[in-house]
Protein backbone atom coordinates (compact mmCIF):
# COMPACT_ATOMS: atom_id res chain seq x y z
CA UNK A 1 0.00 0.00 0.00
CA UNK A 2 2.81 2.41 0.83
CA UNK A 3 4.42 1.70 -2.52
CA UNK A 4 1.23 2.52 -4.40
CA UNK A 5 0.59 5.65 -2.31
CA UNK A 6 4.06 6.94 -3.13
CA UNK A 7 3.59 6.02 -6.79
CA UNK A 8 0.21 7.76 -6.91
CA UNK A 9 1.56 10.93 -5.30
CA UNK A 10 4.53 11.18 -7.66
CA UNK A 11 2.33 10.41 -10.67
CA UNK A 12 0.02 13.25 -9.62
CA UNK A 13 3.02 15.60 -9.46
CA UNK A 14 4.06 14.37 -12.89
CA UNK A 15 0.62 15.08 -14.33
CA UNK A 16 0.67 18.61 -12.90
CA UNK A 17 4.00 19.37 -14.53
CA UNK A 18 3.03 17.82 -17.87
CA UNK A 19 -0.44 19.35 -18.21
CA UNK A 20 0.24 22.84 -16.83
CA UNK A 21 0.30 25.32 -19.74
CA UNK A 22 0.12 22.37 -22.14
CA UNK A 23 -1.36 24.51 -24.92
CA UNK A 24 1.51 27.02 -24.74
CA UNK A 25 3.42 27.95 -26.84
CA UNK A 26 2.20 27.77 -30.41
CA UNK A 27 3.24 29.43 -33.65
CA UNK A 28 0.31 31.86 -33.82
CA UNK A 29 -2.08 29.02 -33.00
CA UNK A 30 -0.35 26.50 -35.25
CA UNK A 31 2.03 23.62 -34.37
CA UNK A 32 5.69 24.26 -33.58
CA UNK A 33 8.76 22.45 -34.87
CA UNK A 34 8.04 18.91 -36.20
CA UNK A 35 4.52 19.07 -34.83
CA UNK A 36 3.87 20.61 -38.25
CA UNK A 37 4.32 17.12 -39.73
CA UNK A 38 2.55 14.82 -37.27
CA UNK A 39 -0.30 17.00 -36.06
CA UNK A 40 -1.87 17.51 -39.53
CA UNK A 41 -1.27 13.84 -40.33
CA UNK A 42 -3.06 12.87 -37.13
CA UNK A 43 -5.97 15.13 -38.04
CA UNK A 44 -6.11 13.51 -41.46
CA UNK A 45 -6.21 10.15 -39.70
CA UNK A 46 -9.12 11.41 -37.62
CA UNK A 47 -11.09 12.82 -40.54
CA UNK A 48 -10.05 10.40 -43.28
CA UNK A 49 -11.12 7.03 -41.97
CA UNK A 50 -7.90 6.35 -40.01
CA UNK A 51 -5.94 6.60 -43.23
CA UNK A 52 -3.28 9.14 -44.18
CA UNK A 53 -1.48 9.92 -47.40
CA UNK A 54 0.41 13.07 -46.31
CA UNK A 55 -0.54 15.06 -49.42
CA UNK A 56 1.97 17.82 -48.63
CA UNK A 57 4.93 15.46 -48.93
CA UNK A 58 3.61 12.54 -50.97
CA UNK A 59 4.75 9.82 -48.55
CA UNK A 60 4.03 8.80 -44.96
CA UNK A 61 7.40 8.05 -43.36
CA UNK A 62 6.38 6.54 -40.02
CA UNK A 63 3.89 3.80 -39.01
CA UNK A 64 0.48 4.94 -37.78
CA UNK A 65 0.13 4.16 -34.05
CA UNK A 66 1.72 7.36 -32.70
CA UNK A 67 -0.42 9.46 -35.02
CA UNK A 68 -3.51 7.52 -33.95
CA UNK A 69 -2.79 8.51 -30.35
CA UNK A 70 -2.36 12.17 -31.29
CA UNK A 71 -5.62 11.91 -33.25
CA UNK A 72 -7.45 10.66 -30.16
CA UNK A 73 -6.52 13.82 -28.33
CA UNK A 74 -7.68 15.90 -31.28
CA UNK A 75 -10.96 13.98 -31.27
CA UNK A 76 -11.48 14.81 -27.58
CA UNK A 77 -10.42 18.46 -27.53
CA UNK A 78 -10.36 19.61 -31.13
CA UNK A 79 -7.66 20.73 -33.51
CA UNK A 80 -5.77 22.91 -31.07
CA UNK A 81 -2.60 22.70 -29.00
CA UNK A 82 -4.33 21.04 -26.05
CA UNK A 83 -5.84 18.45 -28.38
CA UNK A 84 -2.70 17.53 -30.30
CA UNK A 85 -0.51 17.45 -27.15
CA UNK A 86 -2.93 15.67 -24.82
CA UNK A 87 -1.87 12.12 -25.75
CA UNK A 88 1.81 13.01 -25.32
CA UNK A 89 1.16 14.38 -21.83
CA UNK A 90 -0.75 11.23 -20.87
CA UNK A 91 2.03 9.04 -22.27
CA UNK A 92 4.69 11.06 -20.44
CA UNK A 93 2.79 10.76 -17.17
CA UNK A 94 2.32 7.00 -17.53
CA UNK A 95 5.98 6.65 -18.46
CA UNK A 96 7.04 8.12 -15.11
CA UNK A 97 4.65 5.77 -13.32
CA UNK A 98 6.23 2.80 -15.12
CA UNK A 99 9.75 3.92 -14.23
CA UNK A 100 8.79 4.15 -10.56
CA UNK A 101 7.22 0.67 -10.49
CA UNK A 102 10.01 -0.98 -12.51
CA UNK A 103 12.79 0.44 -10.33
CA UNK A 104 10.85 -0.36 -7.16
CA UNK A 105 10.57 -3.98 -8.29
CA UNK A 106 14.21 -4.27 -9.30
CA UNK A 107 15.54 -2.57 -6.16
CA UNK A 108 12.91 -4.07 -3.83
CA UNK A 109 12.67 -0.60 -2.32
CA UNK A 110 9.87 1.97 -2.38
CA UNK A 111 12.41 4.67 -1.55
CA UNK A 112 14.59 3.92 -4.58
CA UNK A 113 11.50 3.68 -6.78
CA UNK A 114 10.49 7.11 -5.51
CA UNK A 115 13.97 8.45 -6.26
CA UNK A 116 13.62 7.19 -9.83
CA UNK A 117 10.29 8.97 -10.04
CA UNK A 118 11.83 12.26 -8.92
CA UNK A 119 14.56 11.89 -11.54
CA UNK A 120 11.99 11.15 -14.26
CA UNK A 121 9.80 14.09 -13.26
CA UNK A 122 12.77 16.45 -13.35
CA UNK A 123 14.40 15.28 -16.56
CA UNK A 124 14.09 18.04 -19.13
CA UNK A 125 14.13 15.66 -22.10
CA UNK A 126 11.21 13.57 -20.83
CA UNK A 127 9.42 16.74 -19.71
CA UNK A 128 9.55 18.51 -23.08
CA UNK A 129 8.87 15.28 -25.01
CA UNK A 130 5.67 14.91 -22.98
CA UNK A 131 4.47 18.38 -23.98
CA UNK A 132 4.76 18.31 -27.78
CA UNK A 133 2.82 16.44 -30.43
CA UNK A 134 5.68 14.23 -31.62
CA UNK A 135 6.13 10.44 -31.69
CA UNK A 136 9.19 9.85 -29.52
CA UNK A 137 7.44 9.83 -26.15
CA UNK A 138 5.14 7.05 -27.37
CA UNK A 139 8.10 4.98 -28.51
CA UNK A 140 9.77 5.50 -25.12
CA UNK A 141 6.55 4.51 -23.35
CA UNK A 142 6.10 1.25 -25.27
CA UNK A 143 9.78 0.28 -24.98
CA UNK A 144 9.75 0.91 -21.23
CA UNK A 145 6.48 -0.98 -20.81
CA UNK A 146 7.97 -3.97 -22.66
CA UNK A 147 11.03 -3.84 -20.39
CA UNK A 148 8.79 -3.75 -17.33
CA UNK A 149 6.85 -6.78 -18.55
CA UNK A 150 10.09 -8.74 -18.91
CA UNK A 151 11.18 -7.79 -15.38
CA UNK A 152 7.86 -9.07 -14.00
CA UNK A 153 8.14 -12.16 -16.21
CA UNK A 154 11.57 -12.84 -14.69
CA UNK A 155 10.09 -12.83 -11.19
CA UNK A 156 7.15 -14.97 -12.33
CA UNK A 157 9.46 -17.56 -13.92
CA UNK A 158 11.52 -17.83 -10.74
CA UNK A 159 8.36 -18.24 -8.68
CA UNK A 160 7.29 -21.10 -10.95
CA UNK A 161 10.75 -22.66 -10.71
CA UNK A 162 10.56 -22.40 -6.91
CA UNK A 163 7.26 -24.30 -6.86
CA UNK A 164 8.78 -27.02 -9.04
CA UNK A 165 11.80 -27.20 -6.71
CA UNK A 166 9.56 -27.58 -3.66
CA UNK A 167 7.83 -30.46 -5.43
CA UNK A 168 11.26 -32.01 -6.18
CA UNK A 169 10.64 -32.04 -9.94
CA UNK A 170 13.66 -29.97 -11.07
CA UNK A 171 15.63 -33.11 -11.87
CA UNK A 172 12.77 -34.93 -13.59
CA UNK A 173 14.42 -34.03 -16.90
CA UNK A 174 17.95 -32.74 -17.59
CA UNK A 175 16.46 -29.73 -19.38
CA UNK A 176 14.34 -28.50 -16.49
CA UNK A 177 10.58 -27.94 -16.40
CA UNK A 178 8.33 -26.43 -19.00
CA UNK A 179 7.15 -23.09 -17.71
CA UNK A 180 3.71 -22.88 -19.29
CA UNK A 181 2.03 -19.81 -20.74
CA UNK A 182 3.86 -16.63 -19.78
CA UNK A 183 1.46 -13.73 -20.16
CA UNK A 184 3.93 -11.07 -19.09
CA UNK A 185 6.29 -12.08 -21.88
CA UNK A 186 3.33 -12.01 -24.26
CA UNK A 187 2.58 -8.48 -23.01
CA UNK A 188 6.15 -7.49 -23.76
CA UNK A 189 5.63 -8.71 -27.33
CA UNK A 190 2.48 -6.62 -27.64
CA UNK A 191 4.25 -3.47 -26.45
CA UNK A 192 7.19 -4.14 -28.75
CA UNK A 193 4.75 -4.45 -31.64
CA UNK A 194 3.25 -1.08 -30.68
CA UNK A 195 6.77 0.39 -30.50
CA UNK A 196 7.54 -0.82 -34.04
CA UNK A 197 4.15 0.47 -35.18
CA UNK A 198 5.13 3.90 -33.87
CA UNK A 199 8.67 4.08 -35.23
CA UNK A 200 10.83 1.51 -36.95
CA UNK A 201 13.57 1.96 -34.37
CA UNK A 202 11.40 -0.22 -32.16
CA UNK A 203 12.96 -3.20 -33.95
CA UNK A 204 16.17 -2.62 -32.00
CA UNK A 205 14.26 -3.22 -28.77
CA UNK A 206 12.71 -6.38 -30.23
CA UNK A 207 16.17 -7.82 -30.85
CA UNK A 208 17.71 -6.75 -27.54
CA UNK A 209 14.74 -7.65 -25.36
CA UNK A 210 14.48 -11.09 -26.99
CA UNK A 211 18.08 -11.63 -25.93
CA UNK A 212 17.27 -10.29 -22.45
CA UNK A 213 14.34 -12.70 -22.07
CA UNK A 214 16.52 -15.68 -23.01
CA UNK A 215 19.24 -14.54 -20.58
CA UNK A 216 16.64 -14.36 -17.80
CA UNK A 217 15.53 -17.91 -18.65
CA UNK A 218 19.09 -19.22 -18.71
CA UNK A 219 19.99 -17.69 -15.35
CA UNK A 220 16.76 -19.03 -13.82
CA UNK A 221 17.55 -22.59 -14.94
CA UNK A 222 21.14 -22.27 -13.76
CA UNK A 223 20.02 -20.80 -10.47
CA UNK A 224 17.86 -23.85 -9.78
CA UNK A 225 20.65 -26.21 -10.84
CA UNK A 226 19.06 -27.62 -13.96
CA UNK A 227 21.46 -30.26 -15.31
CA UNK A 228 21.66 -28.83 -18.84
CA UNK A 229 20.47 -25.21 -18.63
CA UNK A 230 21.64 -24.09 -22.10
CA UNK A 231 19.95 -27.00 -23.83
CA UNK A 232 16.96 -26.44 -21.58
CA UNK A 233 16.63 -22.88 -22.89
CA UNK A 234 17.02 -24.07 -26.48
CA UNK A 235 14.42 -26.83 -26.08
CA UNK A 236 11.96 -25.24 -23.65
CA UNK A 237 12.22 -21.47 -24.08
CA UNK A 238 13.55 -20.54 -27.52
CA UNK A 239 10.39 -21.45 -29.45
CA UNK A 240 7.90 -19.74 -27.11
CA UNK A 241 10.20 -16.71 -26.92
CA UNK A 242 10.36 -16.48 -30.72
CA UNK A 243 6.58 -16.60 -30.82
CA UNK A 244 5.98 -14.01 -28.08
CA UNK A 245 8.83 -11.66 -28.99
CA UNK A 246 8.89 -12.19 -32.75
CA UNK A 247 5.56 -13.29 -34.19
CA UNK A 248 3.40 -11.20 -31.86
CA UNK A 249 5.20 -7.89 -32.65
CA UNK A 250 4.97 -8.61 -36.39
CA UNK A 251 1.24 -9.33 -36.03
CA UNK A 252 0.69 -6.11 -34.06
CA UNK A 253 2.65 -4.14 -36.64
CA UNK A 254 0.63 -5.54 -39.55
CA UNK A 255 -2.62 -4.99 -37.65
CA UNK A 256 -1.74 -1.30 -37.31
CA UNK A 257 -2.10 -1.04 -41.08
CA UNK A 258 -5.65 -2.42 -41.18
CA UNK A 259 -7.13 0.88 -42.51
CA UNK A 260 -4.53 0.81 -45.29
CA UNK A 261 -5.30 -2.82 -46.13
CA UNK A 262 -9.03 -1.99 -46.18
CA UNK A 263 -8.61 1.06 -48.41
CA UNK A 264 -8.56 1.46 -52.15
CA UNK A 265 -6.75 4.80 -52.18
CA UNK A 266 -3.91 4.31 -49.66
CA UNK A 267 -0.39 5.18 -50.82
CA UNK A 268 0.96 2.22 -52.86
CA UNK A 269 -2.03 0.12 -51.78
CA UNK A 270 -2.09 -1.45 -55.25
CA UNK A 271 1.64 -1.31 -56.03
CA UNK A 272 1.44 -4.88 -57.38
CA UNK A 273 0.53 -4.56 -61.04
CA UNK A 274 1.48 -0.90 -61.11
CA UNK A 275 4.86 -0.09 -59.56
CA UNK A 276 5.91 -3.77 -59.38
CA UNK A 277 5.00 -6.87 -61.37
CA UNK A 278 2.56 -9.60 -60.42
CA UNK A 279 4.91 -12.56 -60.80
CA UNK A 280 8.49 -13.28 -59.88
CA UNK A 281 10.13 -15.07 -57.00
CA UNK A 282 7.68 -13.70 -54.45
CA UNK A 283 4.58 -13.99 -56.60
CA UNK A 284 3.05 -16.42 -54.08
CA UNK A 285 2.91 -13.67 -51.42
CA UNK A 286 -0.52 -11.95 -51.22
CA UNK A 287 -0.63 -8.74 -53.23
CA UNK A 288 -1.53 -6.66 -50.18
CA UNK A 289 1.60 -7.76 -48.29
CA UNK A 290 3.81 -7.24 -51.34
CA UNK A 291 2.37 -3.75 -51.77
CA UNK A 292 3.07 -2.98 -48.10
CA UNK A 293 6.62 -4.27 -48.56
CA UNK A 294 7.07 -1.92 -51.55
CA UNK A 295 5.63 0.91 -49.46
CA UNK A 296 8.11 0.16 -46.65
CA UNK A 297 10.99 0.03 -49.15
CA UNK A 298 10.00 3.50 -50.39
CA UNK A 299 10.03 4.81 -46.83
CA UNK A 300 13.43 3.21 -46.26
CA UNK A 301 14.80 4.92 -49.37
CA UNK A 302 13.48 8.23 -48.06
CA UNK A 303 15.29 7.78 -44.74
CA UNK A 304 18.48 6.59 -46.44
CA UNK A 305 18.52 9.83 -48.42
CA UNK A 306 18.56 11.99 -45.27
CA UNK A 307 22.35 12.02 -45.03
CA UNK A 308 24.95 14.70 -44.55
CA UNK A 309 26.87 13.50 -47.59
CA UNK A 310 23.76 14.11 -49.71
CA UNK A 311 23.77 17.73 -48.58
CA UNK A 312 21.15 17.43 -45.82
CA UNK A 313 22.14 19.51 -42.82
CA UNK A 314 20.18 20.97 -39.92
CA UNK A 315 21.52 23.56 -37.46
CA UNK A 316 20.39 21.48 -34.48
CA UNK A 317 21.32 17.98 -35.62
CA UNK A 318 23.57 15.88 -33.43
CA UNK A 319 25.36 12.53 -33.38
CA UNK A 320 24.75 9.75 -30.86
CA UNK A 321 27.97 10.23 -28.89
CA UNK A 322 26.67 13.67 -27.87
CA UNK A 323 23.43 12.13 -26.54
CA UNK A 324 25.24 10.38 -23.69
CA UNK A 325 25.49 13.65 -21.76
CA UNK A 326 23.00 15.75 -23.72
CA UNK A 327 25.75 17.91 -25.19
CA UNK A 328 23.75 19.06 -28.23
CA UNK A 329 20.12 19.83 -27.32
CA UNK A 330 17.30 20.74 -29.70
CA UNK A 331 15.60 24.13 -30.02
CA UNK A 332 11.88 23.57 -30.59
CA UNK A 333 10.62 27.15 -30.32
CA UNK A 334 12.16 30.61 -30.16
CA UNK A 335 10.72 34.11 -30.24
CA UNK A 336 12.23 37.47 -29.36
CA UNK A 337 11.88 41.13 -30.22
CA UNK A 338 9.68 44.01 -29.18
CA UNK A 339 6.50 41.92 -29.37
CA UNK A 340 7.64 39.73 -26.47
CA UNK A 341 6.56 41.11 -23.08
CA UNK A 342 6.57 39.85 -19.51
CA UNK A 343 10.23 39.79 -18.49
CA UNK A 344 12.19 42.17 -16.30
CA UNK A 345 14.62 43.25 -19.03
CA UNK A 346 14.26 45.59 -21.96
CA UNK A 347 14.51 42.72 -24.43
CA UNK A 348 12.63 39.45 -23.83
CA UNK A 349 13.03 35.91 -25.15
CA UNK A 350 10.69 32.91 -25.20
CA UNK A 351 12.12 29.48 -26.01
CA UNK A 352 11.46 25.76 -25.66
CA UNK A 353 14.64 23.73 -25.70
CA UNK A 354 14.76 19.94 -25.55
CA UNK A 355 17.57 19.44 -23.07
CA UNK A 356 18.29 16.71 -20.57
CA UNK A 357 18.76 17.95 -17.02
CA UNK A 358 22.57 18.11 -16.64
CA UNK A 359 22.48 16.88 -13.02
CA UNK A 360 21.17 13.59 -14.46
CA UNK A 361 22.69 13.32 -17.92
CA UNK A 362 26.20 14.42 -16.97
CA UNK A 363 26.41 11.33 -14.75
CA UNK A 364 25.88 8.98 -17.71
CA UNK A 365 29.51 7.88 -18.01
CA UNK A 366 30.00 7.22 -14.26
CA UNK A 367 26.70 5.35 -14.21
CA UNK A 368 27.72 3.20 -17.17
CA UNK A 369 31.10 2.47 -15.60
CA UNK A 370 29.51 1.48 -12.29
CA UNK A 371 26.89 -0.64 -14.06
CA UNK A 372 29.54 -2.52 -16.04
CA UNK A 373 31.54 -3.14 -12.86
CA UNK A 374 28.45 -4.43 -11.05
CA UNK A 375 27.68 -6.81 -13.91
CA UNK A 376 31.25 -8.07 -14.26
CA UNK A 377 32.11 -8.38 -10.57
CA UNK A 378 28.85 -8.65 -8.63
CA UNK A 379 26.84 -10.39 -11.37
CA UNK A 380 24.03 -7.92 -10.68
CA UNK A 381 21.24 -8.75 -13.13
CA UNK A 382 19.52 -5.40 -12.60
CA UNK A 383 22.35 -3.38 -14.09
CA UNK A 384 22.73 -5.95 -16.87
CA UNK A 385 19.08 -5.52 -17.84
CA UNK A 386 19.35 -1.73 -17.76
CA UNK A 387 22.50 -1.84 -19.92
CA UNK A 388 20.72 -3.96 -22.54
CA UNK A 389 17.88 -1.44 -22.71
CA UNK A 390 20.37 1.42 -22.85
CA UNK A 391 22.28 -0.29 -25.66
CA UNK A 392 19.08 -0.87 -27.65
CA UNK A 393 18.31 2.85 -27.46
CA UNK A 394 21.81 4.10 -28.32
CA UNK A 395 24.18 1.72 -30.11
CA UNK A 396 22.22 1.08 -33.35
CA UNK A 397 22.52 4.77 -34.23
CA UNK A 398 26.30 4.38 -34.54
CA UNK A 399 25.77 2.14 -37.59
CA UNK A 400 24.76 5.06 -39.86
CA UNK A 401 26.61 8.12 -38.67
CA UNK A 402 26.15 9.89 -42.01
CA UNK A 403 22.41 10.04 -41.43
CA UNK A 404 20.73 13.14 -40.04
CA UNK A 405 20.11 12.59 -36.32
CA UNK A 406 18.62 14.65 -33.52
CA UNK A 407 18.64 14.64 -29.75
CA UNK A 408 14.95 13.79 -29.54
CA UNK A 409 15.91 10.26 -30.66
CA UNK A 410 17.39 9.93 -27.15
CA UNK A 411 13.91 9.95 -25.59
CA UNK A 412 14.10 6.15 -25.43
CA UNK A 413 17.50 6.43 -23.74
CA UNK A 414 16.25 8.55 -20.83
CA UNK A 415 14.25 5.86 -18.94
CA UNK A 416 17.22 3.49 -18.82
CA UNK A 417 19.63 6.26 -17.81
CA UNK A 418 17.27 7.15 -14.97
CA UNK A 419 16.92 3.51 -13.91
CA UNK A 420 20.70 3.12 -13.81
CA UNK A 421 21.19 6.30 -11.76
CA UNK A 422 18.41 5.27 -9.37
CA UNK A 423 19.95 1.83 -8.82
CA UNK A 424 23.30 3.53 -8.14
CA UNK A 425 21.55 5.72 -5.55
CA UNK A 426 20.34 2.50 -3.95
CA UNK A 427 23.95 1.34 -3.65
CA UNK A 428 24.92 4.69 -2.12
CA UNK A 429 22.02 4.45 0.33
CA UNK A 430 23.12 0.99 1.39
CA UNK A 431 21.14 -2.01 2.60
CA UNK A 432 18.39 -1.59 5.17
CA UNK A 433 20.41 -3.62 7.69
CA UNK A 434 23.49 -1.44 7.35
CA UNK A 435 24.79 0.37 10.46
CA UNK A 436 22.82 3.50 11.28
CA UNK A 437 25.78 5.81 10.57
CA UNK A 438 26.39 4.19 7.16
CA UNK A 439 22.70 4.34 6.29
CA UNK A 440 22.36 7.92 7.47
CA UNK A 441 25.34 9.10 5.44
CA UNK A 442 24.02 7.37 2.34
CA UNK A 443 20.57 8.87 2.85
CA UNK A 444 22.05 12.35 3.23
CA UNK A 445 24.07 11.94 0.00
CA UNK A 446 21.00 10.75 -1.93
CA UNK A 447 18.83 13.58 -0.63
CA UNK A 448 21.44 16.19 -1.49
CA UNK A 449 21.73 14.79 -4.99
CA UNK A 450 17.97 14.71 -5.54
CA UNK A 451 17.79 18.28 -4.24
CA UNK A 452 20.43 19.27 -6.80
CA UNK A 453 18.39 17.60 -9.58
CA UNK A 454 15.24 19.44 -8.53
CA UNK A 455 17.10 22.77 -8.35
CA UNK A 456 18.61 22.15 -11.79
CA UNK A 457 15.16 21.42 -13.22
CA UNK A 458 13.72 24.57 -11.67
CA UNK A 459 16.62 26.59 -13.13
CA UNK A 460 15.88 25.20 -16.61
CA UNK A 461 12.10 25.61 -16.30
CA UNK A 462 11.91 28.92 -18.26
CA UNK A 463 13.61 27.46 -21.35
CA UNK A 464 11.59 24.25 -21.11
CA UNK A 465 8.23 26.05 -21.07
CA UNK A 466 8.81 29.27 -23.08
CA UNK A 467 8.36 31.63 -20.16
CA UNK A 468 9.38 35.20 -21.07
CA UNK A 469 12.90 35.86 -19.81
CA UNK A 470 15.41 38.60 -20.44
CA UNK A 471 18.23 38.14 -22.90
CA UNK A 472 20.66 38.13 -19.98
CA UNK A 473 18.77 35.27 -18.32
CA UNK A 474 18.60 33.40 -21.62
CA UNK A 475 22.38 33.55 -21.96
CA UNK A 476 22.78 32.34 -18.37
CA UNK A 477 20.62 29.30 -19.14
CA UNK A 478 22.96 28.19 -21.95
CA UNK A 479 25.84 26.64 -20.04
CA UNK A 480 27.82 25.20 -22.96
CA UNK A 481 28.74 26.61 -26.38
CA UNK A 482 27.12 23.54 -27.98
CA UNK A 483 23.78 24.58 -26.46
CA UNK A 484 23.63 27.66 -28.69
Amino acid sequence: MRGWLVTGFLTMITAITRFTMLSYPTDAGTPVFDEKHYVPQAYQVLTGGWLEDNPGYGLVVHPPVGKWLIAMGEALFGYNAWGWRFASAVAGTVLVLLIIRIVRRMARSTMIGAAAGVLAICDGLLFVSSRVGLLDVFLALFATAAFGCLVVDRDDVRARMARVAVEHRIGATPYGPRLGVRWWRFGAGVFLGLACATKWSGIYFVLCFTLLSLIFDLTARRGYRVERPVRGVLRRDLGPTAWAMGIVPVAIYLASYWPWFASETGVYRHAVGNQIGTGGLFGFVPDALRSLWYYAASVLRFHEGLTNSAGNHHPWESKPWTWLMGLRPMLYYYADGDRIRGCSGSSCVKAVMLIGTPAIWWLALPMLGWALWCVAVRRDWRYGAVLIGYAAALLPWFLELDRQMYYFYAATLAPFLIMGVALALGDILGPARAPAERRGTGLLACCLYLGLVIANFVWLWPILTALPISTVTWNRELWLPSWR
